[in-house]
């Protein structure tokens, strides 16, 4: 195939851009320096290149962080080699979309790449190989543990590869490269503004979750479990504890009668659901009634009308919480995703290109075992008559995702491309007279 060729020719070129994401992890919404480099890198190759406000509503974004760390960050990304200009089109919002244009009426054609890390330490050892090559994490709390440098590379890899097979396209493609999935933050702002409004036909992959030796595929990943990221904030009143107890208002208590009463919230029948507190802070001091708590929790279920359930009740809850103690408080949505299933008839043609390239481990349909708001494209384009697909590129890795020694096979990482790349040739394919 013409386009496995032109991949290995660039296939070191692949591999660095992974290694140069790594070196320098940015967790959501503070991803300038990832970035700037790709649209940079875009520009290069010819591609139209959207940031900022044309593709995150900010009305809408979710777990924004303060101020004062998107400056730093900004600051950083700068004496990391980020081009000064493109950081102030941003204007503070992280995200690129690069459109190419055939010229030749068609269909329009929507990849993902998601760039964001984690928050975790990365190990530092020689038996963990991003170490060892030099090429590991230099920013303190935060590494590339789930493979989102991969996903970064491969867009760029495949931004390349189209550009030299454009002659035989028609229509527009759009590469997304979406900050902060982690915490399910990033996509319904970018879905908000409308960036795949346009699109009849959308893709995202996922790169890892392999433990043997294979390289492979699984050809159309489901099980999403739709959830809801809340942060609660109750506000009481502080007093002495001894002296004059009853004039507190008791932030603490309320805090923990809600995380009690959330985790008794009954299943439902119609399928799988969940919820978890995975925070409560509240308190200054054993002698003062607490006039502040901080609850996050999350729900889930294994449909948004399930997870719509859990949501409805958790805020009942929370609401009742605030009256029995007499607190004001807010919430805020931190983080969300759909539940959404992949079009039958492209995961028939990633199974078939995976065949002709002589991929011999195939699965129809793999997990990604949690939540992924890659969902709210896959929905935003169905719902308006598209087709979309999320598919999983099966690799050995070194450690779980979300580890400090998480690694997997960069071998992968061409095998992404080249099916992106195929996948692209069928669904724009030009008619030659």
């Amino acid at each position: 195939m013409e386009n496995k060729t032109i991949v290995s020719s660039i296939e070191d070129k692949i591999i660095e851009y992974r290694r140069d994401f790594h070196r320098y992890p940015e967790p959501g919404w503070l991803e300038f320096r990832t970035s700037g480099k790709i649209a940079a890198i875009l520009m290069k190759l010819g591609y139209e290149v959207k940031l900022g406000h044309e593709v995150v509503k900010k009305e809408a974004v979710m777990g924004r962080p303060h101020d004062e760390d998107i400056a730093n960050n900004v600051e950083r990304a700068v004496k990391e080699g980020a081009d000064p200009e493109i950081l102030k089109r941003m204007d503070g919002l992280t995200g690129v979309v690069g459109i190419m244009d055939t010229g030749r009426p068609g269909p329009v054609l929507a990849y993902r790449f998601d760039i964001d890390a984690v928050e975790v330490d990365e190990a530092k050892d020689y038996n963990h190989k991003p170490y060892k090559e030099g090429f590991s994490s230099t920013h303190p709390g935060v590494m590339h543990a789930c493979g989102h440098d991969g996903h970064a590379a491969i867009g760029l890899g495949l931004a390349e590869v189209l550009t030299r097979l454009k002659p035989e396209f028609t229509g527009r493609v759009k590469l997304i490269f979406q900050p902060a999935e982690e915490g399910v933050r990033g996509a319904r702002a970018m879905v908000e503004a409308g960036v795949v409004d346009d699109a009849d036909y959308f893709l995202a992959l996922h790169i890892g979750f392999g433990n043997s030796g294979d390289i492979g595929i699984a050809a159309r990943t489901g099980g999403f479990l739709a959830t809801s990221k809340l942060d609660v904030e109750y506000r009481g009143r502080a007093s002495h504890a001894g002296a004059t107890p009853q004039e507190g208002k008791n932030a603490l208590l309320a805090a923990a009668t809600v995380a009690l009463n959330l985790h008794a919230i009954a299943p439902h029948s119609d399928g799988a659901t969940r919820v978890n507190v995975g925070v409560l802070q509240a308190g200054t001091g054993r002698n003062v009634i607490p006039d502040r708590a901080v609850i996050k929790l999350e729900t889930r279920g294994a449909t948004t009308a399930l997870n719509d359930y859990m949501k409805k009740k958790a805020l009942k809850i929370i609401e009742a919480g605030a009256a029995m103690y007499d607190l004001d408080y807010t919430v805020n949505e931190a983080g969300g995703a759909m539940s959404a299933e992949g079009d039958e008839e492209l995961a028939s043609m990633i199974k078939s290109i995976g065949r002709e390239i002589g991929v011999e481990h195939i699965v129809d349909k793999g997990s990604v075992g949690g939540s992924e708001d890659a969902t709210y494209f896959m929905e935003r384009v169905q719902t308006r008559g598209g087709k979309a697909l999320y598919y999983q590129v099966i690799t050995p890795i070194a450690a779980d995702h979300h580890s400090s020694r998480f690694d997997f096979d960069e071998r992968g990482l061409s095998l992404a491309v080249t099916l992106h790349a195929e996948m692209a040739k069928r669904l724009l394919k030009r008619a030659h007279a």
